[in-house]
């Protein structure tokens, strides 16, 4: 790699200066660097150093890259960076506001992608709670620097950076590796999400579909609206997919492009899989009302049924209420045995009917 001329700086609107620290580097806010080192061939150099000393000693020596991690970095902190790296005031200010769409950007030579994360939150099948949380990482991508700043407390890239570490070979291609490491990383969570909300999708068909049980419409209601968040978090990722994979102007390797194909095709059926289960919560939601009204027009039918056979007696007792002198049995021994019997009687042929006709 040919030494490369540093980039312009820009300044924020309204900021006076920077500061720095005695080995030369930006002083950001407490806990907002995870991790910052340089690596050659494939190798981590130097464990400790600030990344302004790390960018000034790669580009002097005109071999390897500066691979910065950064957590939820404030104004200040994110300005000082994008000052040492050369970075677009509008990139840098997005990379701010952890609430971006998944994107690709390219200004000059540096490429800026824009993920979002996703976490699947273990819960009840029939209560109404959260189920996937979201969160983001944005990747700036140049010739001999490559940053990382994630947004939310879930899809760490430590793991990431100890298993690129692992692998010089891999490393060694240069920022576009890790930028293909984190968007594999990022869609392989989408993979493990969708998984676990289909095991969701088809418990809640069985509970829907299974004679007798208790089903909460909002409990579908829930899910579905879960999985349309996934579906938001997912699908936008296509299209910066397919131009890291195809756009031959943008820069990054061939053999980069190789492996992002394979990230674009779990990304593909991950989408795939994601708008399957927003039909099938569709039609579940339509089944479980209809299962509701049927249950409700059963209740209806047997509070009809018992009813009818209450208002038998209740007309029989009213007749014989309205203490008329001259009444057929009133003085009769038995009148009293033969009405309660013609009572039971037609009440019992009444529940007879309707046990045949499926009302009781």
């Amino acid at each position: 790699m040919s030494s490369i001329p540093p980039l312009p700086s820009f300044h924020w609107p309204g900021r006076s200066g920077d500061r720095t620290s005695d080995t030369g580097s930006a002083t950001p806010d407490p806990g907002t660097i995870v991790d910052c080192a340089i690596y050659v061939d494939g190798r981590r150099v130097h464990e400790k150093c600030g990344y302004a000393q790390a960018l000034a000693e790669v580009r002097e020596g005109g071999k390897g890259f500066v691979w910065l991690g950064l957590h939820n970095p404030g104004k200040q902190a994110m300005t000082e960076v994008a000052d040492t790296f050369g970075l677009h005031a509008l990139a840098a200010e997005d990379a701010i506001d952890a609430d971006q769409r998944p994107k690709l950007e390219r200004y000059d030579d540096i490429l800026f992608l824009v993920l979002r994360t996703v976490q699947y939150h273990e819960h009840d099948l029939n209560s109404v709670s959260e189920i996937v949380n979201t969160g983001e990482i944005m990747v700036f991508m140049g010739p001999d620097f490559v940053i990382t700043v994630r947004h939310g407390e879930h899809t760490e890239l430590a793991g990431v950076r100890k298993a690129m570490e692992e692998d010089p070979a891999q490393l060694a291609l240069g920022p576009g590796a890790v930028l293909h490491a984190v968007a594999d990383r990022i869609v392989d969570s989408y993979v493990e999400v969708t998984e676990a909300i289909g095991e969701d999708v088809d418990a809640m068909e069985e509970a829907v579909f299974t004679p007798g049980s208790k089903i909460i419409i909002e409990a579908v209601y829930q899910l579905k609206r879960e999985v349309v968040e996934l579906r938001r978090a997912v699908k936008p990722l296509a299209l910066p997919l397919q131009l890291l994979t195809h756009d031959v102007t943008l820069p990054l390797p061939k053999e980069i492009r190789r492996y992002l194909r394979d990230v674009t095709d779990h990304h593909t059926a991950v989408n795939d899989q994601i708008m399957d289960f927003n039909e099938s919560l569709s039609a579940l939601i339509n089944a479980a009302l209809a299962k509701v009204s049927v249950q409700q027009n059963t209740d209806m039918r047997k509070i009809s049924a018992y009813a009818a056979m209450a208002a038998i007696p209740t007309m029989i007792a009213g007749v014989y209420g309205m203490n008329f002198e001259h009444m057929p049995e009133l003085r009769w021994t038995y009148g009293y045995g033969l009405v309660i019997a013609a009572m039971a009687v037609l009440c019992g042929l009444l529940w007879v009917n309707f046990h045949r006709n499926n009302w009781l």
